[in-house]
């Protein structure tokens, strides 16, 4: 019996399907084209364009006056002419002819052109303006294509692909409804939004068209297959999902409407649009991220409900996206029982309509009485294991004791010269990237492609050295997760550090920042000649930027010189007590030097403001995975993070190319600290 699991399906992830006609990316490989190492030419993973020079939206419309350029001031946008198309040429984002085709973001000051698709940053819009070269021919304007091969292979898919209902036989049309949960979708609604369905990968196809014109620019594949008595689905994007910026529905979209429904599954606007006859938009990532460059394609609604997801972490998403859309025109359907996604509360037979009636608007001035938090508060009791956080797959000890990775939190961690807390860092924050969390990596000491080398070799639990055959494998998964870093190296001021930091969440939804370490912006602060004062100066700014933003934050910081033989405390932390009175967590990588073997190396958190729970556990660490996670000998343990990431592992063996050593020296030296 197939049964629909509820809660989102998996974004990041993109396991192949099961069986031996299936190729990379999950498609049959008659339609994957060439070899990875010909596809995928970045040879460094995304990184944030820094320093970020702040633009503010006074700044833009006086720049706007000064030459002469008229605006419309709109929700996140302001709207102009575009210097990059004739006036022929200029359109809505739903195709119809206006003026001012060009969205200059208020935030970051970011361009798009919507009749050329050109866009660039306000440093590249005042060059245009001001003639300083021309930047379309070099290039700086051109929005994301992909690729040829990429083009080739989305056309491919797409001819191959039918509509649900040709379908030769009808047990098969009947178990592919049940499978995606559809028997209450109809065909007219699947030929409405041009949903087709890929039989060799048992996968429904939603195109991705371009604005104003059905030409076809990429497609999104849902693929299901049996887990137990559930169903698990499998999404795979083309172009790969850093450049997929499909909002599904935008064609059918009508120039006077001026409200719309955000949901995170294309299922799910197909069920509003049916059930309802809204217009409806499905975000291309899901909870995980809303790209600014969609938010021009929303400036035209005066009001938008976001219904994400029947989680707390849709939940969370939804107030994140709502601040970056504007959040006095939008309104939340919060998560719960009679409040599922919308495809699941069609099939249950709910009043769509009664529930988004009971959206609550994302704005209000400030909260005055219990009232306004009530909910909030229902919401955390009734979901006790979502509001602890994202647990680690790899740290089970961890999640004993913190029970989760909560938003908002600032976590201090230190430990002694030497001892690894860099690679155990690195460790703990991949862990939880490879579960959807948006991850920021500052790291001032060591260089970007060092920390990514070490990240890597953790990710595939194993040095990539011996098996360079498999490394473009592991590489094309490693480059799809939310993971991104800072270019800062050596002292830096603390407003420049956050500033990038505030451009990064804004423009990546992040959701967990980690600083390596703190005493590389202690140099630049000229508050105080006194070191403790501009300590806590900083302290506070990470505070107030985790609050804020409702973002995690993970500082690494120094303690202060202590005998070998000695343990550390929190109050060994560098500084003043200000670091562990502001932390809502205080993690020590306890390294006992004169010990040696097992027992030599253990966490102690000594701090947990959700809670209370304190204590110690021990950790392994693995020169040849470069993990803490993963003794030795616990073969089954490293074969469950192989299969998580994606790719079955091979059974270790020696002297045999690819095989994985379990005795071999650290790529980084002896010492597990890069």
């Amino acid at each position: 019996m197939w049964v629909l699991l509820r809660g989102a399906y998996p974004l990041r992830t993109l396991l192949p399907l099961r069986g031996e006609w299936m190729g990379r990316r999950g498609l049959p490989r008659s339609l994957v084209p060439g070899s990875s190492r010909r596809r995928y030419r970045k040879e460094t993973l995304p990184a944030l364009d820094v320093p970020v020079l702040p633009v503010t939206t006074t700044e833009i419309r006086q720049y706007l006056r000064t030459h002469g350029i008229p605006f419309q001031d709109g929700h996140s946008c302001l709207r102009a002419p575009s210097p990059f198309a004739g006036t022929s040429q200029q359109k809505d984002p739903v195709g119809i002819a206006t003026p001012f085709s060009l969205f200059i973001d208020k935030t970051t000051g970011r361009f798009l052109c919507m009749a050329s698709l050109a866009e660039g940053s306000w440093e590249d819009f005042q060059a245009s303006v001001e003639g300083r070269g021309d930047v379309t021919k070099e290039g700086v304007l051109l929005s994301e294509t992909p690729e040829a091969v990429d083009s080739e292979e989305v056309r491919r898919i797409w001819d191959r692909a039918i509509p649900l209902w040709e379908l030769p036989d009808p047990q098969e049309v009947q178990l592919a409804r049940v499978m995606f949960a559809l028997t209450k979708v109809t065909d007219d609604t699947l030929k409405r939004f041009s949903v087709r369905y890929l039989r060799p990968a048992r996968s429904l196809v939603f195109p991705w068209f371009s604005p104003g014109s059905l030409g076809l620019r990429g497609l999104k594949l849902l693929g299901a297959e049996g887990q137990g008595d559930g169903v698990h689905y499998v999404e795979t994007t083309i172009p790969r999902p850093s450049a997929y910026h499909n909002l599904f529905g935008l064609p059918l979209i009508n120039r006077r409407d001026v409200e719309v429904v955000l949901t995170s599954r294309e299922l799910d606007s197909l069920a509003l649009n049916q059930s309802l006859g809204l217009p409806t938009l499905a975000l291309p990532r899901g909870t995980t991220c809303l790209p600014p460059s969609l938010l021009p394609y929303l400036e035209q609604f005066r009001r938008i409900v976001l219904w994400l997801g029947d989680d707390l972490r849709s939940w969370e998403a939804a107030k994140l996206f709502a601040r970056k859309l504007n959040p006095k025109r939008c309104s939340l359907v919060r998560p719960g029982d009679q409040q599922p996604h919308p495809l699941e509360a069609l099939n249950r037979g709910l009043n769509l309509s009664r529930i988004l009636r009971s959206a609550l608007p994302a704005w209000h001035k400030s909260i005055v009485s219990f009232r306004q938090l009530r909910e909030e508060v229902l919401g955390e009791l009734s979901n006790v294991e979502q509001a602890a956080g994202v647990r680690w797959s790899r740290f089970p000890d961890l999640n004993r004791l913190l029970k989760g990775h909560r938003k908002g939190e600032l976590t201090v961690f230190t430990g002694p010269t030497g001892s690894g807390k860099t690679t155990f860092i690195s460790e703990y924050a991949l862990d939880l990237c490879t579960q959807g969390v948006n991850t920021l990596w500052g790291s001032f000491e060591i260089s970007n492609v060092r920390l990514a080398r070490v990240m890597l070799t953790q990710f595939a639990v194993g040095r990539l050295e011996e098996q360079l055959d498999r490394y473009e494998e592991w590489a094309d998964r490693f480059e799809d997760l939310p993971l991104y870093f800072m270019t800062f190296h050596g002292q830096q001021s603390i407003r420049t550090v956050v500033d990038t930091m505030q451009h990064a969440v804004y423009v990546y939804d992040i959701c967990h920042v980690v600083i390596d370490n703190l005493q590389f912006m202690m140099g630049h602060e000229q508050l105080s000649t006194d070191r403790i004062a501009a300590q806590d100066y900083i302290v506070g700014a990470f505070r107030k930027f985790a609050t804020d933003n409702n973002c995690h934050v993970t500082l690494v910081i120094h303690p202060r010189k202590e005998d070998d033989d000695k343990e550390l405390q929190t109050a060994s932390i560098f500084g003043s007590a200000k670091a562990s009175q502001e932390a809502d967590n205080v993690l020590i990588l306890q390294d006992r030097k004169l010990v040696t073997g097992p027992g030599k190396r253990y966490l102690q958190v000594s701090k947990n403001r959700f809670d209370g729970d304190v204590g110690v556990f021990p950790l392994e660490f693995n020169k040849s995975s470069l993990t803490f996670s993963i003794p030795p000998k616990s073969k089954a343990r490293l074969k469950k993070i192989k299969d998580d990431n994606g790719l079955v592992a091979k059974k270790p063996s020696s002297g045999k190319k690819g095989a994985m050593p379990q005795n071999s020296e650290t790529c980084l030296g002896q010492s597990p600290d890069p």
